[in-house]
């Protein structure tokens, strides 16, 4: 059991660090609150024990201080949804209930409305971005938040890689037993270091999406503990490239074409083996009516790109994802965004579900892998699908992350 599942919130006032950086639309409807949804059996524990809830959280990247379109008061009916509607018969529900709001998160509003916070009611605090201070990750405003709860609970994942005021500086407001993860975060920080620790093997590691900069430090790190690297995506046509092979006029970093040589061999070293898209679903443009062809990855004519891998890619990566133990997945096999393009994703889907429902363990991560098994209805036949993308990169490239750190260190 974790130290929050063990601690008895009773009379407590939880402090708890979300993550609800959500998207919103033109009218300020909530247009996706998995976010907000991944805390609610933190929230619930809490009052279901007796004890009260003052929330804390960002939203978007306000720079200039309050302003409504970056206000988490938008946030509230979807809260107020997804912690009673629907659930009459819960222990903490009554037809009263509801989401109080302060319209600060350190100023009198604040501390007033903390401080006569009832057992089994829910406070929402205002943007912390809207103070300069959160992200510079200032004492005195760590500080100031602090006094409004008697126990810290972080259960933002999505934050924990930044050294904010409120993700880490605040912890150290706090003794060692009034300060711990919820259910989200202990679930996020468990199933990281089931696969980057405690990995069984073979372990795959299926890495996609555009650009080889922004995996280069967690595929070097994934050399060391994985047996198979898939490499798919717009980042494979700049190893191919590397290689010697043609691919017309698909995405490349030819500044990175050393770095890909270089983590080919590195992985030779170690006996890992990186599987590359034999072939691909080439097209004419970059568009959803655009003419498209099957071609060997290496040979693409000029003025055609590769928008998605081949069949025979598709069965090659199958059958290695078939055969593991471990998989991580963090981005997608081509442009899955348009139907002409989402073969190679969608079959790759299937095979990590079919491979969980099989025995392995696999765990999902970054938005495009998120949204993709969401797509393809998958989210459930896997084994987790992590809330927080840049954390989760972070911690892969062998990071420590100040939000886990300030937890973890007493």
């Amino acid at each position: 059991m974790s130290k929050f599942s063990d601690f008895n919130f009773s009379g407590h006032k939880a402090l708890i660090r979300v993550d609800f950086n959500v998207p919103i639309d033109m009218d300020f409807n909530v247009t996706d609150n998995t976010r907000i949804t991944a805390t609610i059996p933190t929230i619930k524990k809490i009052l279901a024990d007796g004890g009260s809830v003052i929330l804390m959280t960002h939203l978007g990247r306000p720079k200039d201080g309050a302003v409504d379109k970056y206000s988490v008061k938008h946030l509230i009916n979807s809260l107020y949804k997804l912690l009673y509607v629907g659930h009459p018969n819960s222990d903490n529900y009554n037809e009263n209930t509801k989401v109080l709001f302060a319209d600060d998160c350190i100023g009198t509003q604040a501390v007033l409305a903390a401080s006569i916070l009832k057992p089994g009611e829910v406070l929402l605090l205002e943007n912390l971005r809207f103070y300069k201070e959160e992200e510079k990750g200032d004492k005195v405003f760590a500080e100031k938040l602090s006094k409004l709860g008697d126990v810290y609970v972080n259960d933002a994942f999505g934050t924990a890689h930044r050294a904010h005021a409120s993700t880490a500086v605040i912890a150290n407001f706090f003794p060692a037993e009034k300060k711990m993860f919820g259910l989200l975060m202990n679930a996020e920080v468990l199933s990281a270091e089931k696969v980057l620790h405690q990995s069984q093997k073979p372990f795959t590691a299926i890495i996609g999406g555009a650009k080889v900069s922004d995996k280069i430090l967690v595929i070097e790190n994934l050399l060391h503990r994985a047996t198979d690297i898939i490499i798919g995506g717009g980042m494979a046509y700049t190893f191919l490239k590397a290689r010697g092979g043609k691919i017309g006029s698909s995405l490349c970093e030819d500044d990175r074409l050393q770095t890909a040589l270089n983590i080919l061999e590195m992985a030779k070293q170690k006996n890992v083996s990186i599987h590359l898209p034999e072939d691909s679903v080439i097209a004419d443009k970059f568009a959803a009516d655009a003419n498209t062809e099957i071609c060997p990855s290496d040979v693409i004519p000029d003025g055609w790109m590769g928008l998605d891998i081949g069949p025979k890619a598709t069965g090659i990566f199958n059958e290695i994802i078939g055969k593991s133990k471990t998989i991580l997945w963090n981005g997608p096999m081509g442009v899955f965004e348009m139907e002409k393009f989402q073969a190679g994703t969608k079959a790759v889907a299937e095979a990590v579900a079919a491979s969980t429902a099989n025995g392995a363990f696999s765990l999902v991560g970054g938005g495009d892998s998120v949204a993709a098994v969401n797509k393809f209805n998958l989210a459930n036949k896997v084994s987790y699908v992590s809330t927080g993308g840049g954390a989760m990169l972070e911690y892969f490239e062998g990071k420590t992350l100040p939000g886990i750190a300030a937890i973890k260190k007493d």
